[in-house]
């Protein structure tokens, strides 16, 4: 056996035969291929699962996505972080539940102003927990998310992170309107439009073709708006130089009436000016009697007497914001002579701009406003 093995060996090695070194040649081929596929196998095991992290190495830097994934992962994001209510990106701050569902701050203040005017507890939409002003807070890293995410300038069509938006539209972009309008505004044109349809209108403008009676009465109506801004102006700097005036603080505290379907008040505590006692009473929708189910949403009130008098008081007053809030009140001037037969004013509505303004005064658990009152001297 071993005789044969050694000739079998032999030929097999003989260099002169062909079959041999064909035999051969294709060994280290297919020894060659293995282990090719092998070391490609190991490489493609060692990407797969990464070589073992070094705590000493910096952090890699983010692989920017292609143009269409970053698109969809923007969109993606937008369902993300907008508000549970109205399904929309706030716009300002972003408010969260105890349970993390956001709400954009517009929406926020209209859940609790109806949970007040219901008498009830306001609710998350979402999970349904309590939510109010000392449950929820602020989502900071969402807001700022939020104003890193591109939106389209209204003028141009480009694209700008929402936090540069408002500066570019009013500063920044050539296709603006806000400021630019025709050069015939003072005789009644309201255009206003892109710096580049300027030339354009101001050609064709009909203002400077009407006639002068047309022109009269555009001008009359300019001059009587006008003449009531500075009416208010003189009258309250004319209080000013009163002897007698008082002005305070107050704290209109929500109660309910006794009727069987309640309806919300407000009413201040006593307070005391000008060496008399006052209360002021306020109330939503003119004590209509299911408020929550109107979207439009007003306040007035009156002010009311509470000491005797020996003699007429005639007095002049406003109401204006308190200090530290962010609801703006145009001032509006009131006259009352109060006596003990007529202690009471009529209510007279709060002049706010809208119904969001009160919504905000209808979400605080009080409204703090700043009275002024003016006695006339006979």
């Amino acid at each position: 056996m071993s005789s044969l093995e050694e000739r079998d060996v032999g030929v097999a090695a003989a260099p002169g035969s062909s079959s041999a070194g064909l035999g051969v040649g294709a060994v280290g081929v297919a020894v060659e291929a293995v282990a090719g596929v092998a070391a490609m196998q190991e490489e493609v095991a060692i990407r797969r699962e990464g070589p073992e992290p070094d705590p000493d190495e910096p952090p890699k830097k983010r692989v920017k996505l292609p143009e269409g994934e970053a698109g969809k992962l923007e969109e993606r994001l937008y369902s993300v972080l907008c508000c549970t209510v109205c399904l929309d990106l706030p716009k300002a701050s972003v408010y969260q539940c105890t349970n993390g569902h956001l709400m954009c701050a517009g929406c926020f203040i209209h859940l609790l102003a109806d949970s007040r005017l219901k008498e009830e507890q306001a609710t998350c939409p979402n999970c349904r927990c309590e939510i109010s002003k000392n449950l929820c807070c602020r989502n900071l890293a969402v807001e700022k998310a939020v104003s890193e995410l591109p939106t389209e300038c209204t003028f141009c069509l480009k694209q700008f992170p929402r936090s540069s938006l408002e500066r570019h539209q009013k500063e920044e972009c050539q296709d603006r309107y806000t400021v630019t309008q025709c050069k015939y505004k003072r005789i009644g044109c309201p255009w206003q439009g892109p710096f580049h349809e300027l030339p354009a209108h101001e050609s064709e403008c009909s203002h400077p073709t009407k006639t002068g009676t047309e022109l009269m009465g555009i001008l009359g109506e300019m001059d009587q708006s006008h003449r009531r801004d500075m009416q208010l102006y003189n009258s309250i700097f004319s209080l000013l130089c009163y002897e007698k005036i008082g002005f305070t603080e107050v704290q209109f505290r929500p109660y309910r009436t006794d009727d069987f379907i309640t309806r919300l008040y407000y009413e201040t505590p006593r307070f005391t000016v000008l060496n008399q006692t006052w209360v002021l009473k306020a109330r939503v929708n003119d004590s209509e009697r299911n408020p929550n189910l109107s979207c439009k949403r007003t306040l007035s009130f009156q002010l009311i007497l509470k000491s005797k008098v020996n003699s007429v008081l005639e007095c002049s007053f406003l109401l204006l914001k308190g200090p530290y809030d962010d609801v703006w009140i145009k001032p509006v001037i009131h006259h009352h002579s109060f006596s003990n037969d007529t202690n009471e004013t009529d209510y007279v509505p709060l002049p706010i701009s809208d119904s969001v303004e009160c919504n905000k005064l209808l979400a605080a658990k009080n409204i703090n406003l700043r009275l002024f009152i003016f006695q006339v001297q006979k």
